[in-house]
């Protein structure tokens, strides 16, 4: 007989690993509280846009039966919660979605169950959070459930693959519960999978986002020192790079999406007088859009009355994905000056404010075009032709995306974030 396995959360991780649990011989239950994700999905279309996930989802396991979705959790043998963590305001994160669904899978729970976070949460989660609720349970739930947490580790666009080719964690909250719930990701995991207590695999995956959070931090800061000095920060990356112990991280507009914008205050949270690198980290970052922003004010002289072209507004390129993404900080703060104007064009995004149907109507009278996101589609965007759509041809380049010397032969004015030349008259 199959086991069952209910997934709580249907995102962009809750699917995907539902996907990949039915398609390995499971019978796969998701569930979410959006009637829209659950009736998509029992349909076989899905609402997220991820590689081959549409086709997996379609012609394996919802045709044959083996994922089905709904808005309530039913007995199985695997609970596997997924659900969003997101930040507060205040730079906390906001656990409710982890307590309730923690509590809606008590009355379904036996002996012999097994209980998986994979949701990125703050240190101590499983433990002091998802236990307490556990025990509420009429039976010993330390000898009788297997408690985990298996952090996922993957990349938006290459989510299938590294499912199943990256190393896996997996924290119980004794020996045997990380034993038990290694055997049902073995059946599709081919990285190597490791044991531990919960708590160390939480904080495991937090330090895997944290650790390059903190290295993106350095690079942007030697963007603004690079500025100040009137030399380019790339270049000093790419020679500083030729050294044998040197692998210096990028600049750009900010750091985006829910795990590296996210999961460094998780342990700010729990040790504000401690994270103090991680904490700076933290603001260095999410102060690049302010950045930016007083970039394309030093460009233009001043703001009032212009009109601002961005070019792409996800967290990264080629995906569908806003969370967290610095251009829309930057969105934000240009919206507060008088009378600008704002177009975003993002071919992978369906609906948001400013948005452009296409480039030549963003670009239309335009005083400068930022690009924010380097998307693969824009290698080729014929700029020449287009200059003559804009009222002056600025461009400023936050992530060393286009050919710059081609653009200035062509009678742009390029700037290039980290670069000192134009921003202060020197080189």
């Amino acid at each position: 007989m199959k086991k069952k396995i209910c997934v709580i959360g249907m995102g962009y991780i809750g699917l995907p690993t539902s996907a990949m649990f039915a398609k390995h011989g499971f019978q796969v239950l998701g569930v979410d509280v959006n009637e829209e994700v659950v009736n998509s999905l029992n349909e076989g279309r899905i609402i997220i846009e991820e590689p081959y996930l549409d086709a997996l989802v379609y012609e394996e396991v919802v045709k044959n039966g083996s994922l089905k979705a709904s808005t309530k959790a039913e007995k199985a043998d695997v609970f596997i919660i997924a659900v969003p963590t997101p930040i507060k305001e205040d730079k906390t994160a906001m656990m409710d979605y982890v307590e309730a669904a923690t509590r809606s899978i008590v009355p379904f729970l036996e002996p012999g169950n097994m209980v998986v976070l994979e949701s990125t949460s703050p240190p101590g989660t499983v433990e002091n959070l998802m236990m307490p609720i556990l025990r509420e349970c009429p039976f010993d739930v330390e000898e009788s459930l297997y408690v985990a947490h298996s952090p996922e580790r993957v990349i938006p666009g290459k989510i299938l693959i590294e499912l199943v080719e990256n190393n896996r964690i997996i924290g119980g909250i004794n020996r045997k519960s990380a034993e038990e719930v290694k055997k049902i990701y073995a059946s599709f995991v081919k990285g190597e999978i490791f044991l531990t207590d919960a708590t160390t695999a939480e904080m495991c995956k937090l330090m895997e986002n944290t650790f390059r959070d903190v290295n993106i931090a350095l690079a942007n800061e030697l963007a603004v020192i690079c500025e100040q000095l009137g030399i380019n920060a790339w270049e000093v990356i790419k020679y500083s790079n030729k050294h044998p112990r040197v692998t210096l991280h990028q600049p750009g507009p900010g750091v985006g999406g829910h795990c590296l914008a996210v999961d460094p205050w998780f342990i700010v949270e729990k040790f504000p007088e401690t994270a103090k690198i991680i904490r700076l980290a933290r603001e260095t970052n999410d102060a690049m859009p302010h950045h930016v922003f007083g970039r394309a004010r030093n460009i233009l002289g001043s703001l009032a009355g212009k009109k601002i072209a961005i070019l792409g507004a996800t967290y990264k390129p080629d995906i569908d994905d806003l969370r967290e993404s610095p251009v829309l900080e930057l969105v934000d703060l240009l919206e507060e000056v008088r009378d600008l104007e704002v177009r975003i064009y993002d071919p992978f995004i369906l609906s948001y404010k400013h948005l452009a149907p296409d480039l030549e109507t963003a670009l239309a009278d335009a005083d400068l075009l930022v690009l924010g996101v380097n998307h693969r589609v824009f290698e080729n965007i014929p700029f020449g032709e287009l200059k003559s759509r804009m009222r002056t041809p600025k461009i400023l380049d936050t992530r060393n995306f286009l050919d710059g010397e081609s653009l200035r032969a062509q009678g742009f004015e390029y700037h290039l974030l980290g670069e000192g030349r134009g921003f202060h008259g020197q080189r």
